[in-house]
């Protein structure tokens, strides 16, 4: 499985290159891929999106923000700096063509790397992502064409929340948008939180055996390979 480091990407961009690895994926020419990135301030709106869930286009300093319909799950959020986002390109072939135990591995997995820095999250019956007792802190939004995954999550670690006031986040109105560096008092950093969620991304989704490679993705964007947990 490859682990790849996008850094600040756009989400056009990001989706090309999910593409690209989707197909490589389900015809079997390249191994899985895990992208980790950020993307710049954007609002996305899934498949079920309800077009009232937009509150406004204009972000907390009254710029436009661009809003662009995509082909995951879910309604619609926001996505900007200091938000991590995993886009997993797996084969649920291999774990036994389970969508719903996907998404709830998606949200363990997310859970334990909190857990492993002392911050409390659980699950909440009938909803997709993760929270804690001081708001949401974690939303998911996939899609699966041939048994093969695109999109993924968007952890809050040190994201502008005042974005969010701009949406009923994935639908959800009055929904209280939390960030990792609110909860602990303290700043974090995407970078420093990456390799404690790639952990346990290859932990939770079962892939040790698959072996790990670096790989350039075709669109010419550069990749940077994540260092290794110790």
């Amino acid at each position: 499985m490859d682990f790849i480091n996008l850094g600040r990407t756009s989400y056009q961009d990001a989706l090309k290159i999910q593409e690209y690895r989707h197909h490589q994926v389900a015809t079997g020419c390249l191994p899985e891929a895990v992208y980790f990135l950020e993307h710049p301030h954007i609002l996305t709106m899934g498949r079920r999106t309800y077009p009232g869930n937009c509150l406004t286009l204009h972000g907390p300093e009254g710029l436009p923000l661009e809003l662009v319909r995509t082909n995951r799950g879910g309604d619609i959020t926001y996505h900007g700096p200091g938000q991590l986002i995993g886009y997993p390109i797996l084969d649920l072939k291999r774990r036994g063509n389970d969508l719903h135990r996907y998404l709830r591995n998606l949200e363990i997995c997310l859970m334990k790397a909190l857990s492993d820095i002392e911050v409390e999250s659980f699950q909440r019956k009938g909803f997709t992502g993760v929270w804690t007792s001081k708001g949401k802190i974690a939303s998911i939004g996939i899609g699966v064409r041939r048994w093969t995954t695109l999109h993924g999550f968007a952890l809050n670690i040190c994201t502008d929340l005042r974005y969010f006031d701009l949406i009923n986040p994935c639908g959800i109105s009055e929904c209280k948008m939390v960030s990792l560096t609110e909860i602990l008092g303290q700043p974090v950093t995407v970078a420093e939180f990456i390799p404690i969620v790639q952990q346990h991304l290859r932990a939770t989704l079962q892939c040790d055996d698959v072996t790990q490679h670096q790989n350039q993705v075709s669109s010419g964007l550069p990749t940077v390979p994540i260092k290794q947990p110790a």
